[in-house]
């Protein structure tokens, strides 16, 4: 069965290019990721199609009213019961920053998974009576706030789109990124081996260059042909890289018992 998500949002018009677009493109033309769109006014009362009104209490912003939707969950799920074959109850997932972050473990677990009803709120917030009574769980990209839900829905499709099989060229090369064995990635490089210093630089630009070391040189061990040293060398960048910048990464490998001795001593040789 392809991954679902039913996507409640006030701007609908925001999906379809990137549905067309990129190489995610084959999960969603393939049907592994079947993404519905559901606009929330279709769903509301009136003639101005209202789904917001002020805050109880005052204060700034307006509120997403739950009437609204509470219908268009409802149509959601009638319409998840008369699939072929029917689909599960999907969770519903609610894009806020009170949620907890977005990780590659939680992204791994969804593609391997049913699917979801992804809530895109807007405004001030979402009454948390339609909160307390239908959300399951409450997902935050980090700690800023976007003005709405569409672009942490969008980012968790794109997440899980490239998880499903095929859809990238080569399937190690989402087995590789950053987060999927808990470290950060390692370097990369390409053609050619060796790169020419860019021509006319300014002084204080060459002599930022020089100051950050900058080697234009693609490390030997990686045009070795040896592979075990070529592994050992990006392990090696993978435990620099994240103890610089993710220390707290570390910790937690450490914690579940993911660093061997030789991890151990090549962080202590880093001096990190």
């Amino acid at each position: 069965m392809p991954v679902r998500f039913d996507v409640i949002t006030l701007f609908p018009e925001l999906f379809a290019p990137f549905f067309a677009n990129g190489v995610n493109r084959r999960a969603f033309e393939r049907k592994q990721v079947d993404v519905r769109l559901w606009p929330l006014r279709d769903h509301a009362d009136g003639n101005y199609r209202r789904v917001d009104d002020r805050p109880f209490g005052g204060g700034p912003g307006m509120v997403m009213l739950v009437e609204p939707l509470l219908r268009c969950l409802q149509a959601i799920r009638r319409d998840q019961a008369a699939a072929e074959p029917p689909a599960p109850r999907l969770p519903v997932i609610l894009f806020s920053p009170t949620g907890q972050r977005l990780t590659q473990q939680r992204v791994q677990t969804l593609a391997q998974g049913p699917g979801a009803v992804l809530l895109c709120g807007r405004y001030e917030g979402i009454d948390q009576r339609f909160i307390d009574a239908c959300v399951d769980e409450e997902v935050s990209l980090g700690d800023y706030v976007l003005s709405g839900g569409e672009l942490p829905a969008l980012t968790l499709i794109d997440a899980v789109a490239r998880l499903q099989p095929g859809v990238l060229h080569d399937a190690a090369s989402h087995e590789q990124d950053s987060f999927s064995d808990g470290l950060l990635d390692c370097p990369h490089y390409s053609r050619p081996e060796v790169l020419q210093p860019p021509a006319g630089l300014l002084p204080a630009e060459a002599a930022d260059l020089a100051e950050r070391g900058v080697d234009w040189s693609v490390p030997p061990v990686l045009m070795s042909g040896h592979h075990a040293d070529i592994a050992r060398w990006r392990r090696d960048q993978q435990l620099r890289l994240t103890a610089q910048r993710r220390p707290d990464l570390i910790l937690a490998a450490r914690a579940r018992g993911e660093l061997s001795k030789r991890d151990e001593r090549a962080l202590s040789e880093f001096k990190l």
